[in-house]
């Protein structure tokens, strides 16, 4: 998940802008955006504009979900919007009234990449429709996607609901789901979109009854393209999550030490965890889904902490470089307040050797987030790959019922 840049941001023209104040504002309102492939398929999003304590902010929109983004700023003609997540930001320039153009930017560990960007104020559609549905795509979907050479990748589990045109819905996969997708049927075509800083997705399909043909998946800033096919099936399931990596026998206590944000040791040996239910969490700043784990561990600590229960993230950055991990982590835990340690392993999740080199009592690291529990007597009671956040719906729902249940077990314990 790739330059295309505004001459108005750079050198004297920006200095002007600043010295000669707003020419230009956001119009408040829902406003339909567009990041712009190479092989021309428009990435759809839409976001809202508000004011809010006397200054603009926005609000990105996917189905049910309203993500803030509380940095924005204009200066003269430039307009310059700072995702709260991901370390992205779009750079763009008013053309006309109502209507920016420029670039979405992600700043990588060793690199940043761009894509083009558009934005047209009062457009409230994502997708614009002109014939009636052929078909409801409401349901469960067993879907395979591959790549160009032919080569499956994971089987996901779609999750749709329509009302008319309009679908919500996301993608279940082992380690994960897509969170929310929104889109329409237009005819007999489907299309969802998502967009939140680090995912930016595009699926295309045709509904034909119990089935969905000639489906394209296109993901992010460059040319990844799958395609995928999915059949209606209501019993559809995935690998348990408890059994994708578990401890291996006769190592189920584990023992870690990694530098807090404050580069502070902290190690699952000290006295603040000793004799208390322990959660871990194998995360990152980079990824959608430990967001969503993230939001919810935060406010559950708060209400729980005093249980006998402590939280600890490990931070699996994409660089090993202490500071640049630090940086990355400020603004998201920030954003949910975290309250517990989170440490920075100094391991980047595409290290194939991350498991062994920082919880070597696993069979591996299979997927973010990977959540740990550790009972009182400091061994490990069950790991669980991935995370249903609030996209998956009923799904969310039985997560936080089936991980209260399990604290209680373990708090209840001799």
């Amino acid at each position: 998940m790739k330059k295309f840049w505004i001459s108005c941001l750079a050198g004297i023209g920006l200095m002007t802008a600043w010295q000669t104040g707003s020419a230009h504002d956001l119009s408040n309102g829902v406003w339909q955006a567009k990041l712009h492939r190479k092989d021309g398929a428009d990435i759809v999003f839409n976001f809202e504009v508000k004011d809010k304590a006397g200054k603009k902010v926005l609000y990105v929109l996917n189905a049910t979900d309203k993500l803030l983004v509380d940095e924005v700023r204009i200066a003269g003609d430039s307009l310059f919007i700072k995702m709260p997540f991901f370390d992205s930001e779009f750079k763009a320039a008013f053309v006309s009234a109502g209507e920016v153009t420029g670039e979405w930017i992600r700043h990588l560990a060793d690199k940043d990449v761009s894509i083009p960007f558009s934005a047209r104020a009062n457009t409230p559609e994502r997708f614009p429709v002109k014939a009636q549905p052929s078909g409801n795509v409401t349901g469960r979907w067993e879907s395979r996607f591959s790549d160009a050479t032919g080569k499956s990748s994971d089987n996901l589990i779609g999750e749709f609901k329509q009302t008319g045109h309009t679908v919500h819905g996301t993608f279940l996969s082992p380690t994960g789901d897509y969170r929310f997708l929104d889109g329409v049927v237009d005819g007999d075509t489907l299309k969802l979109s998502t967009f939140d800083g680090s995912h930016a997705y595009l699926f295309t399909a045709l509904v034909k009854g119990d089935s969905i043909t000639a489906g394209r998946f296109y993901a992010g800033i460059g040319d990844h393209v799958e395609d995928w096919v999915a059949a209606k099936n209501n019993a559809a399931k995935l690998p348990d999550e408890r059994t994708l990596a578990t401890v291996k026998p006769g190592q189920e206590q584990l023992d870690f030490t990694f530098p807090d944000m404050n580069g502070k040791k902290v190690s699952i040996k000290d006295a603040r965890f000793k004799n208390k239910v322990v959660v871990i969490t194998l995360m990152g700043s980079w990824c959608p889904n430990c967001m969503d784990e993230t939001g919810f561990l935060s406010d559950w600590y708060k209400k729980n902490k005093n249980r006998g229960v402590e939280v600890i993230g490990l931070a699996y950055e994409r660089t090993p470089d202490f500071e640049k991990s630090r940086q990355s982590l400020q603004g998201f835990l920030r954003r949910f307040n975290v309250q517990y340690p989170v440490l920075i392993t100094g391991v980047t999740p595409g290290d194939p050797q991350k498991g062994e080199k920082t919880l070597p009592q696993l069979t591996g690291i299979k997927g973010f987030p990977t959540t740990i529990f550790i009972d009182k007597k400091g061994k490990v009671k069950e790991v669980h790959t991935g995370f249903s956040g609030p996209g998956t719906g009923e799904h969310y729902a039985q997560f936080q019922s089936d991980f209260n249940r399990l604290i209680t077990t373990l708090l209840e314990e001799k």
